[in-house]
């Protein structure tokens, strides 16, 4: 038995979406300092790598899924295609065997480990990929109902990050979750955007939702999204009184435009975001807005 193509097949290089949870970490200790005080270093590294190694395990087994329910979409995809089980070159059942052992595995350890709400959060981005992928439901073939779903990805893992050391009684900022929701959101937009450009005729065999999408609605979904966004991220700076959030939101508006160009002129650099990397502009525009998320967080003052 080959092992590679069960590697290629659970798309671990897919790691870096799993980094999503440490916005939620980072969102607890600044907006409760007090638990950070409470908190050892050792105690932090040890829990913060424990839960991005099972948000990490429970993705890779929905990706699993995603490439058993996709096999016969993906055929008429010029890279997808190419996909292990698209090929043959995995057998079923030890496949969806790694699946349950992943699951099982990651669920159990949450369960033990982790308090009651970061378990039920690791459960629900178990479950929000088989609303996703599945049928009956499948909402990836349902416009706009897709990208919202698959969003839903964003604050999920940010519950992961904020309950692997938050008290289970106490819940994040609802606006903080719908911006992030919202961000999420204008992502997977354009990335429909990009798959409708980039297949043209073969759009509608690969992914059912594109056969009622237009360069037009699309566009609006993500004019809309970046819209609701800031309403929320805004509401959320001015009822914490961070004036150093409110800034950013001008670099920010910058990136964004920098996505919305790349989704019209590049066809298919946002059908898969990890291609961002290889461009070394966008990735120092990226840094420059770490850098400055960084400096609110030290500067601002929850209530300052």
């Amino acid at each position: 038995m080959k092992i590679k193509p069960y590697i290629r097949g659970i798309r671990l290089e897919r790691w870096p979406r799993s980094l999503a949870i440490f916005a939620g970490t980072i969102a607890y200790f600044f907006l409760f300092p007090n638990a950070l005080e409470l908190t050892s270093f050792s105690h932090f590294i040890k829990i913060s790598l424990l839960a991005f190694a099972l948000t990490w395990g429970i993705s890779t087994a929905n990706y699993i899924v995603n490439e058993i329910v996709d096999a016969p979409f993906d055929i008429y995809h010029p890279t997808k295609r190419h996909r292990p089980y698209v090929k043959g070159e995995v057998h079923p059942l030890l496949f969806l065997f790694l699946h349950v052992i992943l699951t099982v595995g990651c669920l159990l350890t949450a369960y033990y480990l982790f308090s009651w709400a970061f378990f039920l959060s690791l459960l629900l981005l178990l479950l929000a990929g088989f609303i996703y992928n599945i049928r009956p439901i499948r909402t990836k073939d349902v416009p706009f109902l897709d990208s919202v779903s698959e969003s839903a990805n964003n604050p999920i893992r940010f519950l992961i990050g904020w309950y692997a050391f938050a008290p289970s009684s106490k819940w994040p900022p609802l606006t903080l979750l719908m911006a992030w929701w919202a961000f999420g959101n204008f992502l997977m937009i354009a990335k429909r955007l990009s798959e409708f450009r980039f297949l043209k005729d073969k759009a509608s065999l690969y992914r059912a939702s594109l056969k009622k999408y237009t360069k037009t609605n699309l566009l609006a979904g993500m004019i809309s999204s970046v819209g609701l966004f800031y309403l929320f991220y805004i509401i959320f700076a001015l009822q914490y009184q961070l004036e150093s959030f409110l800034a950013l939101g001008v670099i920010l508006l910058i990136f964004i435009g920098v996505i919305f160009r790349k989704t019209l002129q590049e066809k298919e650099v946002m059908e898969e975001p990890e291609r961002l990397a290889k461009d070394k502009r966008f990735l120092f525009l990226l840094l420059i807005i770490l850098i400055g998320f960084i400096f609110a967080v030290l500067l601002d003052q929850v209530g300052s």
